[in-house]
């Protein structure tokens, strides 16, 4: 609910209506929200119980350079100790599929969903291959500021041949990665993958956005 922006920032979250609108007991509820606390979803009203904590353009640049730096961190690692050969075949079946939906010449609003599927199989196949689960599970935290992770994509929906051009970029920034792995350049796919960031920054215009988790509706749309 907090992710897909049904409460807002700075909205007071309280057991007793929330278990109501979830059809559950309090009890559930009670345990879960110390934890959406500690993951950075909610933060302690300064009274009592919790509010959903707004994100600034400056949390979701952090959260996304963040993101390039363990991503880089994992590929390298993967790159150094030898990518096996059933990682690379895996990964060639993602990249034909990214080229699948790019081959049109243009995109559809259709694609959005399978883009952002193909971006996060990519990406979690790296992640998994370098068998860190302090990397995993700081990027699974990190992942819940918006925009942040990558399944998380800012798709321009008044403006299709723009996203058609950034999208095209950015899987062939995926063909520079998944090539740098197969050759075992540890130093040059960590600098990919921290590069690959920055279309990430471009596609969300960032400096236009509010200052909230919250993109304009009628500009962007959020996948998750």
């Amino acid at each position: 609910m907090i992710l897909r922006g049904e409460l807002a920032p700075g909205q007071r979250v309280a057991e007793a209506p929330l278990a109501e609108k979830l059809g559950m007991s309090r009890t559930p509820v009670r345990q879960a929200l110390p934890v959406l606390g500690r993951e950075g979803l909610l933060q302690e009203h300064e009274t009592r119980g919790y509010i959903v904590r707004g994100f600034s353009t400056a949390d979701i640049h952090d959260a996304l350079d963040v993101r390039g730096v363990l991503e880089g961190l994992a590929a390298k690692r993967v790159a150094e100790a030898g990518a096996s050969r059933a990682l690379i075949s895996a990964l060639r079946e993602v990249l034909e599929d990214g080229d699948r939906i790019l081959s049109k010449g243009h995109i559809e609003e259709s694609d959005e969903g399978l883009y952002a599927d193909m971006n996060v199989r990519l990406h979690g196949l790296i992640v998994q291959e370098a068998r860190s689960p302090i990397i995993e599970q700081t990027l699974e935290r990190n992942s819940h500021v918006p925009f942040a992770a990558p399944q998380a994509l800012a798709f321009d929906k008044t403006s299709l041949d723009f996203m058609y051009h950034q999208l095209v970029y950015a899987h062939r920034q995926h063909h520079c990665i998944v090539g740098a792995l197969e050759r075992g350049e540890g130093a040059r796919v960590e600098a990919l993958m921290r590069e690959h960031i920055n279309p990430v920054k471009e596609n969300l215009n960032l400096q236009g956005m509010k200052q909230t988790h919250r993109a304009p509706s009628t500009l962007l749309s959020f996948v998750r």
